[in-house]
């Protein structure tokens, strides 16, 4: 068995789970997420816990199996605490402004870089430099983290970029260290 996937889920009071149709459902104070849940894959739900099964020992079976209880899982945690990543912008000038829905970026460029985030993604701007993103789904939070960090990535000699708040730059010496 699958270590992940053979440990259950307790749901807390407040999140309803539902299983229709091969699509997983979960309602919580802070939304509602569905994922579809792979052919072979079994849901059980009894009284406060989800667990899951599957059809087979076969290797693409097993690694569903770990899969679907971890997707299940985060979205448990979504709709109950949500999510979040804190980005840090590092540089001169480098600054986020919002402006209703969306956010202008000024990192470096001739231009400011304006950023529309998905509907169910919230942007906070805490200090100029500071970029917050919060929502219900892990995966969608990390993607727009990830997306805003690609336009300017930290360099190396100055550590200039947009980097997440715990990442760690590590430096690389100038060309008058060689000497």
């Amino acid at each position: 068995m699958s270590r992940i996937g053979k440990k259950a889920i307790t749901i807390p009071k407040g999140v309803t789970i539902t299983f229709k149709d091969g699509s997983l459902n979960v309602k919580g104070p802070k939304g509602s997420l569905d994922q579809a849940v792979p052919e072979g894959i079994g849901v059980n739900i009894e009284g406060e816990t989800l667990t899951f099964t599957r059809s087979s020992d076969e290797r693409r079976q097993r690694a569903l199996h770990g899969l679907t209880r971890a997707l299940a899982n985060n979205m448990v945690q979504g709709v109950t605490n949500g999510f979040q990543k804190k980005l840090e912008l590092v540089g001169v000038g480098y600054k986020a402004e919002k402006r209703g829905k969306w956010v202008q970026f000024a990192l470096g460029f001739s231009h400011p870089i304006i950023f529309v985030p998905p509907e169910d993604i919230t942007i906070d701007i805490p200090a100029p430099t500071q970029v917050t993103i919060t929502g219900t789904n892990k995966q969608l939070v990390g993607a727009v983290a990830a997306k805003i960090r690609s336009v300017r990535p930290p360099e190396p000699y100055k550590g200039k970029g947009v980097k997440y708040s715990d990442e760690v730059i590590i430096r690389k010496a100038g060309k008058t260290a060689g000497k």
